[in-house]
């Protein structure tokens, strides 16, 4: 109980004072925003804060910071300090940053500020990961609800043919939300979806302070890094597991369409860089219910998303459990149909396909959703499927930050500010992502040690290469710099 509550004060008074100096770095100022300079209104359109604030907690809080602590506290009491501190030096330094320099860019997805910052060639490659990394944000956020809906809510069988009923319903959603303006569907009704997201959240948090910490200790042998009981290492996987609720590149795609609709620089910092330290409570609070769950006697091997429901049930009972489990619903499907969203936006630029007509909004998302579907069939009709699935989704979605850390990177260095800040974290991650895919069954199978090895030399290159970078196109940029 002792490390919990240490990390709950880390995240909030560390994040608090971080934040600021962050915010301080950047220095934002009285310029008009790209929602009141471009105002269309379909994306660009003025929200205010606090609903801004709520849309990106809501577009960024998928099944990743719930599913993720719940298999990253098999790591031990470790999780308790590593997800407050990841998510205040890189998770939200990263969401803040690649929001404001969208600002300050006309309100441009990523691929288009790596392509200003980093040239042609890297955002070649950038495109094609997000676009995969899209694409399988997508389709994890209707597996994951749609067997949550089936299994918790029908109390039916997950492999029997009402399963695709529900995975129907969520891409209707999906393809509702994608072609409607943003203020129309997404503003309207996400309030809803967050007062269960938060109650969930707040529910199991008492839960777990009123145990008094008797089932909060380590799960096996070990005391703050315990030995994992599938015998992973904790560097690199508890990176690659945790994600959304420590850093998480899918993020910065969401932080680009709130910058569309954020009237004020100033309103940045609680919008991009508090969301994610909520994400990161929200993290906390179900890595301490699996804990204490795991320890009450559930098998270590039980599946993270049987989880949820067993951990709702066991703090808020049966109906309160119900309650819970109807957020966790409700996470994926709002970031799974701004995945989506943010898809097709990001296509469109790169196309110029014009998006201002639902003719051809429609057009380009059933030409997105056909590779969707496909790939939902294969994890679904599969026996390894799904894992298969996610383990692509997290070393992607990884990769993803490593290009917008490099990115954040180069325009400090570019404007002379400490890019020291976004410089250590991505070599850490690039350390990770490529330790990770060396050693991972879906990758070289190579043996730790030596995939350690790959990770050092690849993290050098990243730091030497970004800054050279930087260097180059700086001349170049800063002229036509807004």
């Amino acid at each position: 109980m002792s490390l919990f509550l240490i990390g709950l004060v880390i995240l909030a008074v560390g994040g608090f004072f971080y934040g600021r100096f962050v915010e301080k770095i950047f220095g934002p100022d009285d310029r008009k925003t790209p929602a009141t300079r471009m105002a269309d209104g379909v994306d660009y359109v003025e929200m205010s804060k606090g609903r801004n604030s709520l849309i990106e907690l809501l577009n960024i809080a998928g099944t990743g910071p719930i599913l993720g602590p719940i298999q990253g506290i098999l790591f031990g009491p470790v999780a308790f300090l590593t997800i407050p501190i990841v998510c205040v030096i890189a998770g939200a330094v990263h969401d803040y940053f690649i929001g404001m320099i969208s600002i300050r860019n006309n309100g441009y997805q990523v691929p288009r500020l790596i392509d200003r910052y980093m040239g042609k060639k890297v955002n070649r490659v950038y495109i094609v990961v997000i676009c995969i990394l899209m694409l399988l944000t997508g389709v994890v956020f209707i597996y994951t609800p749609g067997d949550l809906i089936v299994n918790d809510l029908l109390g039916m069988d997950v492999n029997g043919s009402a399963i695709w009923f529900a995975y129907a319903g969520i891409l209707g959603y999906y393809i509702i939300a994608t072609l409607f303006p943003i203020d129309k569907i997404i503003g309207k009704v996400y309030p809803i979806f967050g007062a269960i997201l938060i109650l969930s959240a707040i529910g199991i948090f008492f839960g777990v302070i009123t145990t008094g910490g008797a089932d909060m200790h380590t799960l096996t042998e070990g005391a703050l890094i315990a030995k994992h009981p599938m015998g992973q290492r904790f560097i690199p996987i508890f990176f690659i597991t945790v994600a959304c609720g420590i850093l998480s590149g899918f993020h910065g795609s969401q932080a680009t369409l709130i910058s569309r609709t954020t009237k004020s620089e100033f309103e940045g910092r609680g919008i991009f860089y508090n969301s994610m330290l909520i994400e990161g409570f929200i993290a906390m609070v179900w890595a301490a219910g699996a804990m204490i769950v795991f320890n009450r006697g559930v098998a270590l091997d039980t599946n993270a998303t049987l989880m949820v429901g067993n951990i709702s049930r066991e703090f808020m009972g049966k109906i309160g459990g119900l309650f819970a489990v109807a957020g966790v619903i409700v996470l994926p499907i709002t970031s799974g149909d701004t995945a989506f969203r943010s898809l097709r936006l990001m296509v469109a630029e790169q196309i110029n396909f014009d998006q201002s007509t639902a003719k051809n909004r429609v057009i380009l998302s059933l030409i997105l959703f056909i590779p969707a579907v496909l790939i939902l069939f294969f994890a679904k009709s599969n026996a390894e499927g799904f894992q298969v699935l996610w383990r692509y989704f997290g070393f992607t979605n990884q990769l993803v930050a490593v290009f917008a850390l490099a990115l954040i990177t180069v325009y400090l260095r570019m404007h002379k500010k400490p890019y020291i800040i976004t410089l250590i974290p991505g070599m850490f991650y690039a350390f990770i992502v490529s330790s990770y895919i060396a050693s991972a069954d879906i990758g070289l199978r190579l043996p730790m040690n030596i995939a350690y090895v790959v990770g050092v030399v690849v993290a050098i290159l990243f730091a030497v290469g970004v800054l050279k970078l930087a260097d180059k196109r700086a001349p170049e940029v800063m002229k036509t710099e807004q």
